[in-house]
């Protein structure tokens, strides 16, 4: 199907794309009943695939395209998201007014939250990054721990295990009917309720990151993250600086989990430990596996089955239980299914061949 569809015209694509768009963001708005989340917030739920697709985005260049184990992805989703809070909650000690205490606070927190993760990415991956393999998968799964327990028992900064309230969020549309915008959580007038706005949102992030991660895989960067995905080894006897390109792939893979982060602190207003834990690293990692790693649309599908299955059964109930609340040992099922009979994931990376081509080489690429 996807080689059929690279085969049609560029005006064509770009035509289905700008319709597949459109469809997707109606959809919140008017779920058709065999989607819909009974009990459940469809458009909250589609909020939160757009918000989990962001991070698996991010994942995805560390584990899909360099080929880099990370266990402990969380802990720049929580960078992310703590940053935000403390530099927009009333509670924080490091909230100082300002910018950051206008209806521009979550706007003005955004980028820096982008930025600081991607330095706290930088400062795990030179010292780290010369390990391989299972080494360095056990490096980053106590990183992950490292930033919670971090959160937990800096009491006097974090507010320990109670958290951190009143985050700021997008001020946009603040009306008479909407007196805290379109994004405050007690927006539930008419069909563009708060979830709706936060997936707008994280839709159009998502289609700035493809874009972005569209030509960093066509270019020099993702090149070299590709060859020290097949063959580490191969890429340095070729010429590859393996670890620059590796710490390239977790600063950029930082930078999205704390924008995601971010986002997620918007969302919720309320940021406390137990939100950044293993389990939660487990299910990013669970996205981009399921959907098929070092392909963006297939982390994209992961995301969507990772948060909407669970809500779409937890109106069925299993021995007395919602059939939601069993989502990790059907996620394991799963895991342990497709690693036997598609190891690829449920939409596989497209294999290009990456060799020179001489300019009047008429041979069709595959």
């Amino acid at each position: 199907m996807t080689g059929t569809v690279r085969t049609w015209p560029r005006p064509l694509r770009w035509a289905m794309a700008v319709l597949g768009v459109a469809a997707l963001a109606v959809l919140p708005m008017f779920p058709p009943p065999l989607l819909d989340t009974p009990g459940t917030s469809f458009s909250w739920v589609m909020a939160q695939v757009a918000m989990i697709a962001l991070v698996g985005l991010g994942l995805n260049v560390v584990v899909g395209q360099a080929g880099l184990l990370d266990l402990g992805y969380v802990g720049f989703y929580a960078v992310g998201a703590y940053t935000v809070a403390l530099l927009t909650s009333s509670e924080s000690p490091w909230h100082a007014g300002g910018l950051f205490a206008s209806g521009w606070a979550w706007l003005a927190a955004l980028p820096l939250a982008a930025a600081i993760t991607a330095v706290s990415g930088l400062l795990l991956g030179m010292p780290t990054l010369r390990l391989r393999g299972d080494y360095l998968a056990i490096v980053t799964l106590g990183f992950g721990e490292i930033v919670r327990l971090l959160a937990e028992n800096l009491s006097e900064v974090t507010n320990g295990s109670r958290g951190l309230r009143e985050i700021a969020y997008p001020n946009v549309g603040a009306s008479a009917e909407r007196p805290e915008g379109y994004f405050a959580a007690g927006n539930v007038i008419g069909p563009i309720d708060a979830g709706v706005a936060w997936f707008w949102l994280g839709l159009g992030l998502i289609l700035l990151v493809l874009v972005l991660a569209g030509n960093l895989e066509r270019s020099r960067v993702g090149r070299a993250w590709i060859a020290i995905r097949e063959d580490e080894e191969a890429a340095e006897i070729m010429g590859v600086p393996t670890f620059r390109f590796k710490v390239w792939a977790f600063v950029v893979g930082a930078a999205l989990g704390g924008l995601s982060g971010a986002i997620y602190a918007g969302q919720v207003q309320f940021v406390n430990p137990t939100n950044f834990n293993i389990i939660n690293s487990m299910l990013f990692l669970c996205a981009v596996i399921i959907g098929g790693r070092g392909n963006k649309f297939g982390v994209i599908v992961g995301a969507f089955l990772i948060v909407y299955l669970p809500n779409r059964f937890m109106s069925v109930e299993l021995g007395g239980q919602p059939l939601g609340d069993y989502k990790y040992l059907f996620f394991g099922i799963v895991l342990v299914a497709l690693m036997v009979f598609r190891p690829q994931g449920v939409l596989p990376a497209r294999r290009v061949r990456l060799c020179y081509r001489p300019a009047d080489d008429s041979e069709p690429r595959r």
